[in-house]
């Protein structure tokens, strides 16, 4: 992978932001990167992380997976030599858990901090520096789980396409407003990082979507904004369109959040993943 332009800029930015290191920095920005496709798409985000001006210091982590054992791509030391920790790992698949929901703990164990600020690579910041300090200041204050407005960039110019993404906000909504269930997704939230492994080790959590009404369901302290200033964007680019595609979105969604959002221990024994990384409800036995 060639190194961008500004790539000092980038590694001088990180270094400094990281702070002493001697010391713990205030947060802990976690991004799982898929080796095969998304090492060069995270760019975009570190450079948007980049346009930080607050006062905060934090470490970004990248936790680059599914490569082949004993073949470490080249990406690591890249990244490492911009001032960016690196977690490699070949293979994070674990039995019934999101593959995407696996990855992101790796960084999220490798942390230095309390405070973790989680998004995916393919992810865009258009206002860093509001939402940095938005999420830092709350997990500080004491909240365990903050979450903001997810977006979308990319998306196809089709209406079949746009009627999914009004259905998708409209269900989040009614989720949120009316039920009262947070609705997590992995492009954008921010924990308290031991309160996160507690929950993953004693296999409460398999998915990002689950960690919300777990954290609900032990009683602790959950923030949300919908404030413009504060949105994340998350590539459309999965959205091929066609409304039967959309017929089976809709039904394939409903049986999944059925599954998933009840909370309790060994949560990951109601799902199983394929390699093709499908997300399936697994068929009750009897």
């Amino acid at each position: 992978m060639e190194k961008p332009d500004n790539f000092d800029k980038l590694r001088m930015f990180f270094e400094e932001r990281r702070g002493d290191p001697g010391k713990s920095p205030d947060a802990s920005i976690a991004i799982p990167v898929n080796a095969q496709g998304d090492c060069e798409t995270v760019l975009g985000i570190l450079n948007d992380i980049a346009q930080y001006n607050g006062d905060h210091t934090f470490e970004v982590i990248l936790a680059i997976n599914n490569f082949p054992e004993g073949n470490e791509p080249a990406e690591v030391e890249f990244f490492r030599s911009m001032g960016v920790s690196v977690q490699p790992t070949p293979s994070v698949r674990r039995p019934d858990e999101a593959v995407c929901f696996s990855a992101r703990m790796t960084g999220i164990k490798a942390a230095n901090t309390e405070c973790l600020l989680l998004f995916d690579a393919d992810c865009r910041i258009p206002n860093a520096t509001a939402l940095i300090d938005w999420y830092i200041d709350q997990l500080q204050q004491g909240t365990s789980l903050a979450y903001t407005h997810v977006g979308h960039y990319g998306l196809k110019k089709d209406v079949s396409v746009y009627a999914r993404i009004v259905t998708h906000h409209g269900a989040r909504w009614v989720k949120r407003e009316i039920l009262g269930i947070p609705t997590t997704r992995g492009g954008n939230y921010a924990v308290n990082r031991t309160k996160m492994v507690w929950f993953y080790d004693h296999k409460f959590l398999s998915d990002d979507l689950n960690v919300g009404p777990t954290f609900k369901a032990g009683g602790l302290p959950i923030r949300y904004s919908g404030k413009r200033k504060l949105v994340v964007n998350t590539s459309g680019r999965v959205f091929s369109g066609g409304w039967r595609k959309l017929v089976r979105y809709l039904l394939y969604r409903l049986r999944y959040n059925m599954k998933l959002l009840p909370v309790g221990p060994n949560v990951t024994s109601r799902l199983e993943r394929g390699e093709d990384n499908i997300r399936r409800v697994k068929p009750k036995t009897h």
